[in-house]
């Protein structure tokens, strides 16, 4: 028994911010203490609040420490450890008072998050399926394949109102049911965790802190559906996720857990990992299954659907990392617990990687329903430095952005649709003042052109024609005219394209110009970026009445363009200029400004 457990986030983000080496100084500095017996290190998943990395959790008094670093070690085993003083400079300052320090769970960011699906993350060792266990871990498998019958197990998915959490939002247990209709000699079970939306991280961290939660639900699915075996589709870029994972499927191999005759029950079910190699496109399921037997990844007609013809030709049930990472508990807790979460058509929660302009960057978990101003504000902290909420980019490339106007909409998957947008898998980009809205949509259609397959002409030359009038559109050269055409080659992209990839590509675009048309006008007619962000249409100048002539952005500009005398008001040669904004950055006094 240990008197106290140290728990050290080991999550992407914090070990490339050195939580390894701090785990390793820390175990150093225990056993030179005396302390390796009475002190356990765990490495844990992520615990959400990348921000802070590394992150330090200390038990049994649940302190907060954020920001660690390797030389902050030593005084951490001297003076709590060993001394039982908490080292306050390093606590989180939300969980500090005056009178108290209190746990993550009472910090804004916690306290209106309900966690199922990040339950474990952060929580227990993800290489130790003991950890697993203690945490009611592989009961629901026991309970499904003793206990209930696989029409009885889909039906308590249907009942719990679970819906695909990649971004199209079908019920799953319906998905399932279709899988279980078809007789076929074999059939597969498939976990789509090749997220590729830019900021997303959801399922990575979900495998990376409770690798046996998936496992556990791909048996269950596969017990429901009559599949035998499954694949995990996960990508190479992941590789603490993959090693992990492997972990985890050995280790419950060796259990029994895994292979012949799971509980006794006479149910067989195997599962394999399968390394993507980051193609976007491979998200699309059809495309997935064919690059999982070998083949270039590009999607398929449908029908015939894969619950009919997937995988190797055989009926198949493919379900993202989030998806099945809910259903364990609603096996364990009812479906009753789980649709009491949310909004009447939106049940449970949603995972949410919140980046860009907010303070409080990370993963979080909400109940469906939840209104964007409460992420933003209440979980995110707000935006720095005082600045305007301008948007919310969801759905990455597929997405469509929410503006500051609908800021109260309640998040869930009707309420995005009726507004143009979608959920997407759960990439959530915050938004402010300085960010131009055209650039944001050529942003992720540029990663789209990178991303088509190219197996369809609206997709692969459409969205080129898109990219290019937005270049136009952003270097002042473009008409109203143009505006109007984008439009309507975005409408014959979705209409026309074969896949998701494609059909979706153009919704940043039309969203962007259904909410902020009036920067797109002021491009086209005043032939200026609102935001200052579009090179072409920026201008730098130097007010005189600010200069003092100390010469510190003459010095700095790498092409010459700024000239004067010492403690003379200096000016700017346009024609030399390349905008850089180098001039602007180590101005002291604010005496540049960009128009």
């Amino acid at each position: 028994m240990y008197r106290s457990h140290v728990l050290v986030c080991g999550g992407t983000g914090c070990t490339s911010s050195n939580s390894q080496k701090i785990i390793d100084t820390m175990e150093a500095e225990l056993k030179a203490k005396g302390l390796e017996n009475e002190v356990q290190v765990i490495r844990t998943g992520c615990f959400g609040l990348c921000a802070l990395g590394p992150i330090m959790i200390v038990y049994p008094e649940g302190c907060f420490y954020s920001e660690v670093k390797v030389e902050d070690v030593p005084e951490i085993v001297e003076e709590h450890l060993l001394k039982g003083r908490m080292v306050k400079r390093l606590l989180y300052d939300e969980t500090v008072t005056e009178t108290e320090v209190k746990g993550l769970n009472d910090t804004n960011f916690y306290k209106t998050q309900q966690r199922v699906a990040l339950k474990n993350c952060g929580v227990i060792n993800p290489e130790d399926i003991n950890e697993y266990i203690a945490y009611d871990g592989y009961q629901a498998l026991a309970k499904c394949v003793t206990e209930l019958t696989p029409e009885q197990v889909i039906q308590i998915v249907k009942d719990s109102g679970l819906r695909g959490r990649g971004g199209g939002g079908f019920p799953t247990g319906l998905k399932w049911s279709f899988t279980a209709a078809n007789k076929a000699d074999q059939k597969y079970v498939v976990c789509n965790a090749d997220e590729g939306d830019p900021g997303a991280f959801m399922d990575r961290s979900v495998l990376e802190g409770d690798p046996h939660c998936i496992i556990e639900a791909m048996a269950i699915c596969g017990y429901a559906t009559g599949a035998t075996e499954g694949y995990v589709y996960v990508r190479a870029e992941y590789p603490i996720a993959v090693a992990r994972l492997q972990i985890a499927i050995n280790q419950a191999k060796k259990l029994g857990l895994l292979g012949k005759d799971i509980f006794g029950s006479g149910f067989d079910f195997d599962l394999h990992i399968k390394l993507g190699a980051g193609a976007f496109v491979c998200g699309e399921e059809t495309a997935l299954m064919t690059s999982i037997e070998g083949n270039r990844g590009e999607p398929r007609p449908r029908p015939p659907y894969p619950a009919v013809k997937g995988l190797f030709g055989k009926p198949t049930t493919e379900n993202n990392v989030e998806t099945f990472a809910n259903i364990p508990a609603i096996i364990r807790n009812g479906a009753e617990w789980f649709s009491s979460m949310g909004t009447e058509k939106s049940k449970g929660t949603k995972v949410f990687a919140l980046g860009g302009k907010i303070k409080n960057t990370g993963l979080v978990e909400i109940p469906m329903g939840t209104t964007l101003r409460d992420i933003i504000y209440e979980i995110g902290g707000g935006i720095p430095g005082g600045k305007k909420f301008k948007a919310a980019q969801t759905g990455g490339p597929s997405g469509g952005c929410i503006p500051a106007s609908l800021i109260d909409t309640p998040i869930d998957y009707d309420n995005l649709t009726a507004i143009g947008c979608m959920m997407g898998s759960g990439g959530l980009i915050v938004m402010d003042e300085d960010n131009c809205m055209v650039d944001i949509a050529k942003f992720f259609l540029d990663f789209t052109v990178d991303e088509s397959c190219g197996k369809c002409t609206p997709c692969r030359v459409g969205t080129k024609r898109l990219l290019e009038m937005l270049d136009k559109i952003t270097e002042g050269k473009a008409t109203l005219e143009d505006l109007d055409k984008l439009e309507d080659l975005c409408n014959y992209i979705k209409e026309n394209s074969l896949c998701g990839l494609g059909q979706t590509a153009p919704n940043p675009v039309l969203a962007t110009l259904k909410f902020f048309r009036e920067e797109y006008i002021a491009h086209v007619v005043d032939k200026k970026c609102p935001a200052g962000v579009c090179k072409s249409l920026l201008s730098f100048s130097i007010e005189a009445d600010k200069c003092k002539g100390c010469t510190l952005c003459a010095r700095k500009c790498p092409v010459g363009a700024i000239s004067g005398a010492v403690k003379e008001a200096h000016t700017i040669d346009t024609s030399k200029c390349i905008k850089c904004g180098v001039c602007m950055d180590s101005c002291k006094f604010k005496a540049i400004i960009k128009k």
